[in-house]
C-alpha cells in the first residue's frame, strides 16, 4: 500500500483543532555551530509529549463504529502507548497496552493517567507482538499498530508539512527512525511539499536494523537492543514502512549512545527544550556526522520529550 501527499492532507484534516500545532524554534548558536540555517520542529510539545499523537488520534478517528464500541488494543515502550491512551480518551474510546516492564516509569504513569490499561511483560521473555496479538485476540480489540499503518505513517508525516508550511523548502531534513511510521511520513510530505530536499534518517548504532536494511537494500532485524533511545528499539522496519524508506529517504546515519547524550544536553542547556534520547536522534545526526549542510536550510525533528528525570544520572 503506497502512502500518498492526500493521505497527509486527509490526517491534517482530521487533527485540525485536537493536535498540537507544535512550534518551529531557530538557535543563532545553533546555525553558528553547524553553519546552517536550522529549523527545529519541536514534536516534544505536541500532546502526550511526542509525534505519536498524530498517528494514534489519525488511525482511531477512521475505525467504524463497532470497533470503538470494543475498544482498542496497542503495544509500546512508551510514547506510543500514551498518544493511544490520549486519543482513546478524547474520543470515548476503552484502551489496553502492552508495555514492557522496564518501560520508563514516567511512560508507565502517563499511560495509565489517560486512563488506559496496562498489560505488562518480561521483553527477555517474551516478544510484545505476540503478547499484544494473544491479548487482542482474547478481548476481540482492533490493534493500533505503532508505525506500520497507513493511516498512522498519514499522521506522523503531518509534522513534515506543518514544518514547510511554515517555513518553506528546506535542502535537509534529519528525522529520528525507530520502526519507521515517522520518517516514512515526512519523507513523503516533503517529497511533495519541497522536492530538493533531502532526507535523512537518524538511529543509535546498537539499533541499526534501518540504516543496514537501507543500504543492503535487504529488510534487517535487531532484536532488543541495548541502546539509552529507549524509543527505538524495534526489531525491524515494517511491511509497509520498509518500501517507503527505499523510495523516499535519502541516507541513513547513526549515532552512540554518548553522541545522543551530548546533543540531548545541548538541547536541553543551549535551547531550553526538554527532549528525551529518541527525541534528539535527528540533532545527533546533524551534529555529529558532517554532512555537508553548510548554508543549507536545516529541518531537524525532535521527535518527543517524555524524558525520566530519575535516569539523569546515568546519562550524566
Amino acid at each position: 500500500m503506497s502512502i500518498e501527499l492526500e493521505d497527509v492532507e486527509r490526517a491534517a484534516r482530521r487533527l485540525a483543532g485536537v493536535a498540537q500545532r507544535t512550534p518551529v524554534i531557530t538557535s543563532r548558536t545553533l546555525d553558528e555551530r553547524t553553519g546552517a540555517h536550522v529549523q527545529v520542529k519541536a514534536e516534544c510539545f505536541q500532546r502526550g509529549g511526542a509525534f505519536k499523537f498524530r498517528g494514534a488520534f489519525n488511525k482511531i478517528s477512521s475505525l467504524d463504529e463497532d470497533a470503538l464500541r470494543r475498544g482498542v488494543l496497542a503495544y509500546s515502550s512508551g510514547n506510543h502507548a500514551q498518544a493511544v491512551a490520549l486519543a482513546g480518551k478524547l474520543l470515548g474510546v476503552r484502551v489496553t497496552i502492552v508495555m514492557p516492564a522496564d518501560a520508563p516509569a514516567v511512560k508507565i504513569d502517563a499511560t495509565r493517567g489517560y486512563g488506559a490499561e496496562v498489560v505488562l511483560y518480561d521483553k527477555h521473555k517474551e516478544v510484545r507482538e505476540e503478547v499484544a496479538e494473544r491479548v487482542a485476540r482474547e478481548r476481540e480489540l482492533p490493534v493500533v499498530p505503532p508505525f506500520d499503518h497507513a493511516h498512522v505513517i498519514a499522521g506522523q508525516g503531518t509534522a513534515t508539512r506543518e514544518l514547510i508550511e511554515e517555513v518553506g523548502p528546506l535542502d535537509y531534513l534529519f528525522v529520528p527512525v525507530s520502526g519507521g511510521g515517522l520518517i516514512s511520513g515526512c519523507a513523503v510530505a516533503a517529497s511533495h511539499l519541497s522536492p530538493d530536499c533531502k532526507v535523512i534518517g537518524v538511529e543509535p548504532e546498537a539499533g541499526d536494523d534501518a540504516t543496514r536494511s537501507f543500504r543492503t537494500k535487504t529488510l534487517q532485524t535487531c532484536r532488543n537492543p541495548d541502546t539509552i533511545a529507549d524509543g527505538a528499539r524495534t526489531h525491524s522496519l515494517g511491511r509497509l514502512t520498509f518500501p517507503l524508506v527505499l523510495r523516499y529517504v535519502h541516507n541513513m546515519v547513526t549515532v552512540s549512545d554518548a553522541e545522543l547524550v551530548r546533543a540531548m544536553f545541548y538541547l536541553w542547556e543551549r535551547m531550553k527544550i526538554v527532549v528525551e534520547p529518541t527525541g534528539a536522534l535527528g540533532a545527533a545526526g546533524l551534529f555529529e556526522r558532517g554532512l555537508p549542510v553548510a548554508g543549507k536550510r536545516v529541518g531537524v525533528i525532535l521527535s518527543g520529550g517524555n524524558v525520566d528525570l530519575k535516569l539523569l544520572a546515568r546519562f550524566v
